[in-house]
Protein backbone atom coordinates (compact mmCIF):
# COMPACT_ATOMS: atom_id res chain seq x y z
CA UNK A 1 0.00 0.00 0.00
CA UNK A 2 1.30 3.46 -0.91
CA UNK A 3 2.65 5.19 2.20
CA UNK A 4 1.21 8.55 1.15
CA UNK A 5 -2.27 7.04 1.03
CA UNK A 6 -1.81 5.58 4.51
CA UNK A 7 -0.71 8.94 5.92
CA UNK A 8 -3.74 10.63 4.35
CA UNK A 9 -5.95 8.34 6.46
CA UNK A 10 -4.23 9.31 9.72
CA UNK A 11 -5.70 11.54 12.38
CA UNK A 12 -2.29 12.71 13.63
CA UNK A 13 -2.81 12.68 17.37
CA UNK A 14 -1.48 14.43 20.48
CA UNK A 15 -3.73 13.98 23.50
CA UNK A 16 -1.16 13.73 26.27
CA UNK A 17 -2.11 15.56 29.46
CA UNK A 18 1.33 17.22 29.30
CA UNK A 19 0.92 18.48 25.73
CA UNK A 20 1.91 22.13 25.37
CA UNK A 21 0.96 24.62 22.69
CA UNK A 22 4.44 24.13 21.24
CA UNK A 23 3.69 20.41 20.92
CA UNK A 24 0.39 21.14 19.19
CA UNK A 25 2.01 23.55 16.73
CA UNK A 26 4.62 20.93 15.85
CA UNK A 27 1.82 18.41 15.34
CA UNK A 28 0.00 20.79 13.01
CA UNK A 29 3.19 21.53 11.08
CA UNK A 30 3.68 17.82 10.47
CA UNK A 31 0.02 17.32 9.63
CA UNK A 32 0.22 20.00 6.97
CA UNK A 33 3.56 18.80 5.61
CA UNK A 34 2.51 15.17 5.31
CA UNK A 35 -1.15 15.85 4.43
CA UNK A 36 -2.76 13.87 7.22
CA UNK A 37 -6.56 13.60 7.42
CA UNK A 38 -6.55 15.81 10.52
CA UNK A 39 -4.81 16.54 13.77
CA UNK A 40 -6.61 15.26 16.87
CA UNK A 41 -5.96 17.53 19.84
CA UNK A 42 -7.32 18.49 23.28
CA UNK A 43 -10.33 20.85 23.25
CA UNK A 44 -8.39 23.64 24.98
CA UNK A 45 -6.22 24.10 21.89
CA UNK A 46 -8.91 24.08 19.20
CA UNK A 47 -9.30 27.86 18.78
CA UNK A 48 -5.57 28.50 18.55
CA UNK A 49 -5.05 25.48 16.31
CA UNK A 50 -7.74 26.61 13.91
CA UNK A 51 -6.05 30.01 13.55
CA UNK A 52 -2.59 28.52 13.24
CA UNK A 53 -3.59 25.93 10.62
CA UNK A 54 -5.30 28.61 8.57
CA UNK A 55 -7.58 26.21 6.73
CA UNK A 56 -4.71 24.00 5.58
CA UNK A 57 -5.67 21.08 7.82
CA UNK A 58 -8.77 19.69 9.53
CA UNK A 59 -8.90 20.13 13.30
CA UNK A 60 -10.33 17.23 15.31
CA UNK A 61 -10.98 17.22 19.04
CA UNK A 62 -12.35 14.90 21.71
CA UNK A 63 -15.52 15.03 23.80
CA UNK A 64 -16.18 13.27 27.13
CA UNK A 65 -12.61 12.08 26.91
CA UNK A 66 -11.31 9.61 27.92
CA UNK A 67 -13.87 8.03 30.28
CA UNK A 68 -17.17 9.01 28.65
CA UNK A 69 -19.15 9.36 31.87
CA UNK A 70 -19.92 13.07 31.62
CA UNK A 71 -23.62 13.84 31.34
CA UNK A 72 -25.18 14.22 27.93
CA UNK A 73 -25.66 17.93 28.56
CA UNK A 74 -21.97 18.43 29.32
CA UNK A 75 -20.93 16.53 26.20
CA UNK A 76 -23.33 18.54 24.05
CA UNK A 77 -21.97 21.78 25.50
CA UNK A 78 -18.39 20.61 24.90
CA UNK A 79 -19.28 19.80 21.31
CA UNK A 80 -21.02 23.11 20.66
CA UNK A 81 -18.07 24.99 22.15
CA UNK A 82 -15.57 23.03 20.04
CA UNK A 83 -17.59 23.71 16.89
CA UNK A 84 -17.81 27.40 17.78
CA UNK A 85 -14.03 27.53 18.17
CA UNK A 86 -13.43 25.87 14.80
CA UNK A 87 -13.37 22.09 15.22
CA UNK A 88 -13.97 20.26 11.95
CA UNK A 89 -14.34 16.81 13.49
CA UNK A 90 -15.53 15.50 16.85
CA UNK A 91 -14.51 12.22 18.51
CA UNK A 92 -16.87 11.46 21.43
CA UNK A 93 -16.68 8.72 24.06
CA UNK A 94 -19.85 6.81 24.93
CA UNK A 95 -21.00 6.15 28.48
CA UNK A 96 -19.69 2.62 28.87
CA UNK A 97 -21.62 2.07 32.10
CA UNK A 98 -24.85 2.72 30.22
CA UNK A 99 -23.86 0.11 27.65
CA UNK A 100 -23.08 -2.43 30.38
CA UNK A 101 -26.50 -1.69 31.91
CA UNK A 102 -28.18 -2.08 28.49
CA UNK A 103 -29.49 1.50 28.58
CA UNK A 104 -29.47 1.57 24.80
CA UNK A 105 -32.02 4.35 24.31
CA UNK A 106 -29.96 6.65 26.53
CA UNK A 107 -26.82 5.98 24.49
CA UNK A 108 -28.71 6.50 21.24
CA UNK A 109 -30.20 9.76 22.48
CA UNK A 110 -26.77 11.04 23.53
CA UNK A 111 -25.12 10.26 20.20
CA UNK A 112 -28.00 11.91 18.33
CA UNK A 113 -27.77 15.03 20.53
CA UNK A 114 -24.03 15.32 19.98
CA UNK A 115 -24.47 14.74 16.25
CA UNK A 116 -26.93 17.65 16.17
CA UNK A 117 -24.47 19.84 18.07
CA UNK A 118 -21.82 19.04 15.45
CA UNK A 119 -23.80 21.12 12.93
CA UNK A 120 -22.68 19.00 10.01
CA UNK A 121 -19.15 18.28 11.20
CA UNK A 122 -17.87 14.73 11.20
CA UNK A 123 -18.74 12.73 14.33
CA UNK A 124 -16.76 9.67 15.42
CA UNK A 125 -18.08 7.53 18.26
CA UNK A 126 -15.46 5.91 20.52
CA UNK A 127 -16.73 2.71 22.14
CA UNK A 128 -13.52 1.50 23.91
CA UNK A 129 -13.57 -2.04 22.56
CA UNK A 130 -11.10 -3.44 25.11
CA UNK A 131 -13.74 -3.04 27.82
CA UNK A 132 -16.59 -4.64 25.87
CA UNK A 133 -17.94 -8.10 25.11
CA UNK A 134 -18.51 -9.12 21.51
CA UNK A 135 -22.26 -8.71 22.07
CA UNK A 136 -21.71 -5.14 23.28
CA UNK A 137 -19.50 -4.29 20.30
CA UNK A 138 -22.14 -5.57 17.90
CA UNK A 139 -24.84 -3.59 19.72
CA UNK A 140 -22.75 -0.43 19.42
CA UNK A 141 -22.40 -1.01 15.69
CA UNK A 142 -26.20 -0.99 15.54
CA UNK A 143 -26.60 2.10 17.73
CA UNK A 144 -23.93 4.13 15.92
CA UNK A 145 -25.60 3.25 12.63
CA UNK A 146 -29.07 4.18 13.93
CA UNK A 147 -27.77 7.49 15.31
CA UNK A 148 -26.32 8.35 11.87
CA UNK A 149 -22.84 9.10 13.22
CA UNK A 150 -20.11 9.20 10.60
CA UNK A 151 -17.63 6.80 12.20
CA UNK A 152 -17.37 4.12 14.83
CA UNK A 153 -13.98 4.25 16.57
CA UNK A 154 -12.30 1.48 18.52
CA UNK A 155 -10.46 3.17 21.35
CA UNK A 156 -9.30 6.24 23.24
CA UNK A 157 -5.76 4.94 23.57
CA UNK A 158 -6.04 5.61 27.32
CA UNK A 159 -7.54 2.29 28.47
CA UNK A 160 -6.21 -1.27 28.76
CA UNK A 161 -5.64 -1.79 25.05
CA UNK A 162 -6.18 -0.20 21.66
CA UNK A 163 -7.39 -1.32 18.26
CA UNK A 164 -7.26 -4.97 17.26
CA UNK A 165 -7.61 -6.50 13.85
CA UNK A 166 -10.46 -8.65 15.13
CA UNK A 167 -12.46 -5.63 16.26
CA UNK A 168 -12.06 -3.79 12.97
CA UNK A 169 -13.18 -6.92 11.11
CA UNK A 170 -16.18 -7.17 13.46
CA UNK A 171 -17.10 -3.53 12.82
CA UNK A 172 -16.89 -4.14 9.08
CA UNK A 173 -19.33 -7.02 9.40
CA UNK A 174 -21.94 -5.30 11.57
CA UNK A 175 -21.82 -1.55 11.03
CA UNK A 176 -24.19 0.13 8.57
CA UNK A 177 -23.05 0.98 5.05
CA UNK A 178 -22.96 4.72 5.76
CA UNK A 179 -20.75 4.41 8.85
CA UNK A 180 -16.99 4.38 8.45
CA UNK A 181 -14.42 2.82 10.77
CA UNK A 182 -11.59 4.45 12.71
CA UNK A 183 -8.95 2.24 14.33
CA UNK A 184 -7.08 3.95 17.15
CA UNK A 185 -4.70 3.04 19.94
CA UNK A 186 -1.50 1.04 19.62
CA UNK A 187 -0.98 1.51 15.88
CA UNK A 188 2.80 1.44 16.02
CA UNK A 189 4.03 0.33 12.59
CA UNK A 190 3.35 0.73 8.89
CA UNK A 191 2.31 -2.94 8.85
CA UNK A 192 -0.30 -2.25 11.54
CA UNK A 193 -1.65 0.65 9.48
CA UNK A 194 -1.78 -1.43 6.30
CA UNK A 195 -3.59 -4.26 8.06
CA UNK A 196 -6.24 -2.00 9.59
CA UNK A 197 -6.90 -0.28 6.27
CA UNK A 198 -7.13 -3.64 4.48
CA UNK A 199 -9.68 -4.80 7.07
CA UNK A 200 -11.89 -1.78 6.46
CA UNK A 201 -10.64 1.19 8.49
CA UNK A 202 -10.72 4.46 6.57
CA UNK A 203 -9.17 6.45 9.44
CA UNK A 204 -6.31 5.68 11.78
CA UNK A 205 -5.85 7.45 15.09
CA UNK A 206 -2.11 7.44 15.72
CA UNK A 207 0.79 9.50 16.95
CA UNK A 208 3.41 7.16 15.53
CA UNK A 209 2.93 6.77 11.78
CA UNK A 210 4.06 10.30 10.87
CA UNK A 211 7.01 9.90 13.24
CA UNK A 212 8.05 6.72 11.42
CA UNK A 213 7.65 8.43 8.05
CA UNK A 214 9.85 11.31 9.22
CA UNK A 215 12.53 9.15 10.81
CA UNK A 216 12.78 6.79 7.85
CA UNK A 217 12.44 9.46 5.16
CA UNK A 218 9.53 7.64 3.53
CA UNK A 219 7.99 10.85 2.14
Amino acid sequence: MDIKEIVKKCDHTQLSVTATWADIKALIDDGIRYETASVCIPPCYVADAKKYAGGRLAICTVIGFPNGYNTKEVKVFETAQAVKEGADEIDMVINIGDLKAKRYEKILDEIKAIKAACEGRILKVIIETCLLTEEEKIKMCELVTEAKADFIKTSTGFSRAGATREDVALFKQYVGKNVKIKAAGGISSIKDAEDFVALGASRLGTSRIVKIVKEEGLL
